[in-house]
């Protein structure tokens, strides 16, 4: 018994013998492994301690300025020194109406034409909606208070002359109490020194042209006009301007459209914001502060005016404006002359500004032409015994497709001389000689004021197939238009027929299809008779519109 103890204390004695040998042999092994790391971390230290010899590297060397291929720094160089910053100060004044240019506003707000040989005499539409298509680029705050400081504002423009005669946009110098031009060699402005004064020469806000002239004791560099003519879809244009206001800035872009023009309101066809403004379009980056300054072809010449973006941000989107060049020559040359304005022809009419191919087809000229919708008074047209309703299809012998073509041919006519018109009338072709008399000395004012009267008795018979409601007309509408008689819309029902020709609520319609509507009996007979698939032609009136003359409305019956 005693021996088997002794035998367990040895096995026990021998066992922790082992785990002692396990444990030293162990602790070793870490020893020479911290050991050896020192070694290797010691050897790194010293090699990276070395320097290395970069004898063999050679410094880099900037180039010889290179000229590059596509031309447009050439150009720049051109025509940069002829682009000036144009900045305005306007006094705060007492009795001052505001004119909000905020954000997504053009200023000033776009009108209905006034009556000349253009215009729609229908409804305006939402100007509204309009407010918001366009950014005329002024840089300063919107609206006047006697307390605030006096109002700046940014725009751009070019030289033509070297004797300082400069163009730019109208709504750049508008209003403006003081004008200073800065040009590209000008030192940078100083609170003291805001530029170069500059004086207004003559303004035409029909085409938003003004032409401005500073002083100087030597010539000014000039930029050349082209012909927008040439100008074909698709081609390289620069815009060069002051783009809030940074000075000679240079985007570029191509032409994306030209003959844009830019219509107002849902109206019978849309109403044309002005008949004299004829764009061409481009997505060279147009912002606030290039209003007036030049849209450059590739030969280094002026085919435009940036005046106006379509933006929802106040901001380029990639869709500018620009008035043509011929069209900035004409002015120009007219707003340097003794008179300082521009005059225009006329011939005394009033037309719609688009319509329906059906009205074509129902008054007989379908392959293009203008239908008179009223015949100013003791006008030449008038004496020379046009009559609405007649439609012009030729001047001097030359088709006209539309009434842009009209206006572009009478416009640019000088009082006292004349033109013979080809017109249809009640289907048979006739030709008259008429005069040209001056455009602003007309035409009156054919506005008035909205009629408060009211009848009872709504008449739903063209709910269904018109998507009308009417009554009769009250005896002050039909005084103050000068009509027989008629029916007043007094509804349009959304997605409805009427709807989507553009019938406005509030017209009164005199004629349906050439027949006459004189009462609500003789409108419920004309309606009544109406088929599916045959053209519908209204005629109507406006009663905010004094003496506006006829509005054609049409289309074909779903």
């Amino acid at each position: 018994m005693e021996s088997s103890k002794n035998i367990g204390r040895g096995l026990w004695a021998n066992l922790r013998s082992g785990r002692l040998t396990a444990t030293f042999t162990i602790l070793a092994a870490l020893s020479v492994g911290i050991l050896a790391g020192s070694v290797l971390t010691s050897s790194v230290s010293g090699k990276e301690q070395q320097r290395i010899d970069s004898s063999d590297a050679r410094p880099l060397v900037i180039p010889s300025p290179a000229t590059l291929s596509n031309g447009f720094s050439a150009i720049v160089k051109q025509v940069g020194p002829a682009v000036v910053n144009i900045n305005t100060e306007s006094l705060p004044k007492q009795s001052v109406k505001r004119n909000n240019r905020r954000g997504l506003q053009r200023g000033p707000v776009p009108q209905a034409p006034d009556g000349d040989d253009n215009g729609d005499q229908g409804d305006q539409g939402d100007q509204g909606n309009m407010q918001d298509f366009f950014n005329h680029f002024f840089g300063g705050n919107g609206g006047e208070s006697p307390d605030a400081g006096p109002r700046r504002a940014l725009g751009s423009g070019f030289i033509v002359d070297p004797r300082g005669y400069i163009i730019t946009n109208n709504h750049v110098v508008d209003k403006a109490d003081h004008i200073y031009v800065r040009l590209s060699t000008d030192p940078e402005a100083t609170p003291g020194d805001p530029g170069r004064p500059a004086t207004v020469i003559g303004v035409d806000k029909e085409t938003d042209i003004a032409v401005i002239k500073i002083d100087s004791k030597t010539p000014l560099p000039t930029i050349k006009l082209g012909n927008s003519e040439g100008a074909q879809v698709g081609d390289w244009v620069l815009a060069i301007g002051s783009p809030f206001g940074l000075s000679q800035t240079v985007s570029a872009g191509i032409v994306s459209a030209k003959n844009r023009s830019i219509e107002e309101g849902p109206g019978p066809g849309g109403v044309a914001t002005n008949q004299f403004q004829r764009f061409i379009q481009t997505d060279a980056a147009i912002n606030p502060g290039n209003s007036g300054g030049p849209l450059v072809d590739m030969a280094g010449e002026v085919i435009g005016m940036n005046t106006a973006i379509y933006t929802q941000s106040a901001g380029s989107e990639g869709v500018g404006f620009a008035m043509p060049s011929n069209t900035l020559a004409s002015v120009y040359n007219m707003l340097i002359g003794p008179d300082h304005k521009v005059t225009r022809g006329s011939i005394g009419i009033t037309f719609q500004a688009a319509q329906s191919s059906a009205v074509s087809r129902v008054y007989g000229f379908a392959s293009g032409g203008v239908i008179v919708g009223a015949v100013t008074p003791n006008g030449p047209a008038a004496k020379a015994g046009l009559q609405p309703q007649d439609a012009i299809v030729t001047i001097d012998g030359k088709p006209i497709k539309d009434g842009d073509e009209l206006v572009s041919i009478i416009s640019v006519k000088h009082p006292g001389e004349t033109v013979k018109l080809g017109y249809i009338r009640n289907g048979k072709p006739q030709t008259i000689s008429v005069g040209i008399t001056d455009r602003a000395k007309t035409f009156a004012d054919l506005g008035g004021s909205q009629d408060d009267s009211n009848t009872p008795d709504e008449s739903d018979i063209g709910q269904n197939k018109l998507g009308i409601t009417v009554q009769p007309a009250p005896q002050a509408a039909i005084t103050k238009l000068g009509i027989k008689g008629g029916v007043i819309v007094t509804s349009v029902r959304p997605g409805s027929f009427a709807d989507e020709i553009g019938l406005p609520q509030g017209s009164v319609i005199t004629e349906i299809n050439r027949q006459p509507v004189t009462d609500e009996a003789s409108y419920r007979a004309i309606v009544s008779s109406l088929k599916t698939g045959s053209d519908v032609v209204f005629v109507i009136r406006n009663t905010q519109i004094q003496g506006g003359g006829n509005t054609y409305v049409g289309g074909t019956l779903p």
